[in-house]
């Protein structure tokens, strides 16, 4: 299941996000690639410095009080995020993520764009399933979240700079099957909530909190 969240940074969050992170020093980023990767990732990745954790740590916050992300993610831990650049026909061809990153189980990863869509071509995040591949490029400041075991790759990019942040998600609730029937009962809620049907809402919560208890690690 993957889901698109809109406002996760106001637009002027994101264009001040966009102006910090391209401004960053940048480096191969082929070195980070596990060794399948590796052969495939034609990108640029930024270096670690005070700079680049800043701009880490802007979207980790927003993320971690964002309702949806919660919601859908149920994260434990952020086992990595990156800032990433790819221009000049870079791009980065089918590939799997690492299951581990620093130690650290990847069960989502996201990508957030930050570079205005119109002010490059190419560079889709292309993601495949057993039936199709959805091509996806968004909005500056807007957040795709996919499943981290979905083959997927990025398109190369033939004029202009993509620059993105990408991250990996450790979740405390490890089954993809078992998050998408938490996240169902999450929106039945709000539905409930929004048609003040009370004896519902809290029927969804008992059971939402019931599962939780079951399923969380």
């Amino acid at each position: 299941m993957a889901i698109v969240l809109s406002d996760v940074l106001s637009a002027a969050e994101a264009r001040v996000l966009y102006e910090a992170a391209a401004g960053l020093p940048f480096e191969d980023g082929a070195k980070t690639a596990g060794r399948v990767a590796k052969q495939v990732k034609d990108n640029l990745q930024a270096k670690r410095c005070a700079e680049t954790e800043a701009v880490l740590e802007k979207l980790r916050g927003s993320l971690m009080q964002h309702a949806m992300f919660g919601a859908v993610a149920y994260p434990k831990a952020f086992a990595r995020m990156i800032v990433s650049r790819t221009e000049d026909g870079g791009h980065y061809g089918d590939h799997v993520d690492n299951a581990l990153m620093g130690g650290a189980r990847t069960d989502l990863s996201f990508t957030m764009f930050l570079s205005e869509p119109d002010s490059y071509d190419g560079g889709e995040l292309v993601i495949a399933d057993t039936l199709e591949e959805r091509a996806v490029k968004l909005g500056q400041g807007e957040v795709i979240v996919y499943p981290s075991d979905m083959i997927h790759r990025v398109e190369p990019v033939t004029r202009g700079v993509r620059v993105v942040i990408v991250g990996w998600i450790t979740s405390h609730i490890r089954d993809p099957r078992q998050r998408e029937v938490l996240f169902d009962l999450w929106q039945a809620g709000l539905a409930a909530e929004a048609a003040g049907d009370s004896q519902q809402l809290r029927l969804i919560a008992k059971a939402r909190s019931n599962l939780l208890r079951m399923w969380a690690e």
